[in-house]
């Protein structure tokens, strides 16, 4: 199985603006979705907070999706990630880029690890691996767009 999803698109906004909808706004822009769900009850906020990514459910209660790993502005994100259908132990890594193109900004999002994720674990729903990916790559493209609507 390939270890990573890469996907980019265009979004109408300089690197400086993405990159800060991104990390400061990402509560109001961010779908969640049943497939690749960060806690195991009903959607929260996610947040970047103290060197983390979160999120807090309506009850108040705070789970770590995973660490911030490098934090350079306006350019790189990367930081852990870790589903609640993850075996305890297993967390995957994301990484974010923003790239000037024009007036525009080329949001480049690269997840991997996905090979680590157990044959049988829930985490990949009774998808084969080609499957799973595609789901994820959708997944990264609707979070970009979503991200884009933001951010212009």
């Amino acid at each position: 199985m390939t270890s990573k999803v890469y996907v980019a698109l265009r979004v109408k906004a300089s690197p400086e603006r993405a990159f800060a909808v991104f990390t400061q706004e990402i509560g109001d822009w961010w779908r969640p979705s049943g497939l690749f769900q960060t806690t195991p009850r009903a959607p929260g906020r996610l947040a970047f907070e103290g060197g983390r990514l979160i999120e807090t459910l309506a009850n108040g209660k705070v789970f770590e999706i995973g660490k911030v790993l490098v934090w350079e502005p306006p350019e790189r994100l990367v930081f852990a990630w870790r589903q609640a259908t993850f075996p305890a132990d297993l967390k995957t890594e994301v990484e974010v880029r923003f790239e000037a193109v024009g007036d525009e900004t080329r949001v480049s999002v690269e997840h991997r690890g996905f090979h680590n994720v157990p044959a049988g674990s829930a985490a990949r729903h009774g998808f084969p691996d080609r499957a799973l990916l595609a789901r994820l790559a959708e997944f990264w493209q609707a979070q970009i767009r979503a991200l884009g609507e933001r951010a212009a």
